[in-house]
């Protein structure tokens, strides 16, 4: 066992992650952080992080020659132990550096598992995980196989965007083939699938050593998809411990792990509940802490803040240190969350015992509450979501996705 300092390598082209940092640098690491220069002015914790380095743009704007170009020279004078990716959207970098750097960790191959829809649907299928219907639209033969066989409606998403952003959905076979022929040769990037109404479920989980040691399971009440194609009230609440809907989406988010090759970290995981069928169907997941301030939400209902479990994993992995998860709560907790027509909307009024974290950005309007009973957290949450519809929300329009990772 060693306990010797080490140095983490952060990468996250957006604000946040920043108890990850703290809790590496308070177990006695250095810490560097590369981010997008747009957000040199956030309130990131500087005094738990040893330098900041900046890149232009942000995310796509990267270029990831220059980001090697860089870190290879940061590395002529300091050793990197690991490289950890805060969003979605930088597992591709630290991959990239990983493998050209030769850094332990997860490589492309197994990255690609969470990230690629594609890919994750594949590897699902072959690992006997139920998923719906899809096709890639590489090939037209098997586009038209895929309409003439699978009854709509379907939906066509990028493979690399995160949650539901992008996505399109279609009624019939002239309605798809119009849009893959307007995507030009950016088809290659998108996936169709058929679209299975039900209800979608997140699995919020810890990894060690290639084993789920935590995992919270809850329920969208109003998905982000949903949101997303017709605008709405963002809302999740985690289920009832020890129900069948907890026992299923934990037993199918441990098979996703395994199939996918997760070692150590923290992964975000969502599943379907087929409507029809009552059939477990997975999505899509990723290798980090889930977004939309589900962390907070976590910790409201578990006591486990999933930032800071994961920093403290991390650490023990490169020190070869044993980690002990703390004790876990089984308390409730959900999340209401909207697009607000004010920058910093006044939510004085919203002022139950219960509200244990008001969301800090603007133009957002959002709360978790906590309780030991999971009656009053939808109690609050359906309050709250009527109360913010009448007062404070707005719909933002969904763009088409133009550049693609």
């Amino acid at each position: 066992m060693e306990d010797s300092p080490k140095t983490f390598l952060c990468i996250s082209n957006y604000f946040k992650g920043s108890a990850f940092l703290i809790a590496l640098k308070k177990a006695g690491n250095k810490v560097y952080l590369i981010t997008s220069e747009k957000l040199r002015e956030n309130n990131w914790p500087r005094e738990y992080i040893d330098e900041i380095f900046y890149m232009p743009g942000q995310d796509l704007d990267w270029d990831l020659e220059t980001l090697l170009t860089g870190v290879a020279g940061l590395m002529k004078g300091v050793k990197i132990d690991a490289i950890a990716a805060l969003d979605d959207y930088d597992v591709e970098k630290a991959t990239f550096l990983r493998e050209n750097l030769r850094i332990p960790g997860m490589g492309q191959t197994t990255g690609r598992y969470f990230r690629d829809k594609l890919a994750m649907r594949m590897r699902a299928q072959e690992a006997g995980v139920l998923v719906p219907a899809f096709s890639a639209l590489f090939n037209d033969a098997e586009i038209n196989h895929f309409a003439d066989n699978v009854p709509p409606p379907w939906v066509l998403k990028p493979r690399s965007e995160a949650s539901a952003h992008g996505i399109i959905k279609v009624h019939d076979k002239h309605s798809l083939w119009q849009n893959i022929h307007e995507m030009g040769d950016n088809r290659l990037r998108y996936l169709v699938e058929q679209f299975r109404p039900g209800d979608v479920y997140h699995a919020d989980g810890l990894n060690l050593d290639g084993k789920n040691i935590f995992c919270t399971v809850s329920k969208y009440l109003a998905t982000p998809m949903e949101i997303s194609q017709g605008g709405g009230i963002f809302r999740s609440a985690n289920v009832t411990y020890g129900s069948e809907d907890d026992k299923s989406m934990r037993k199918a988010n441990e098979q996703v792990m395994k199939a996918f090759g997760m070692k150590n970290g923290a992964s975000h995981t969502e599943f379907i509940k087929g409507k029809d069928d009552g059939q477990v169907y997975f999505l899509e997941t990723s290798s980090r802490v889930g977004g939309a301030h589900l962390a907070e939400m976590v910790e409201g209902a578990t006591d486990i803040n999933l930032w800071t479990e994961w920093a403290k994993i991390e650490d023990s992995v490169v020190k070869g240190k044993k980690y002990t998860l703390p004790k876990v709560k089984k308390g409730y907790a959900g999340i209401v969350l909207t697009l607000s027509k004010f920058q910093d909307p006044d939510l004085s009024s919203f002022d139950d015992p219960e509200v244990c974290f008001r969301v800090p950005l603007d133009y957002h309007a959002g709360l978790i509450v906590k309780s030991d009973k999971q009656a009053r957290i939808r109690e609050l949450l359906d309050d709250y979501a009527e109360r913010l519809s009448q007062t404070v929300s707005s719909v933002g329009e969904q763009e088409k996705v133009k550049k693609f990772h």
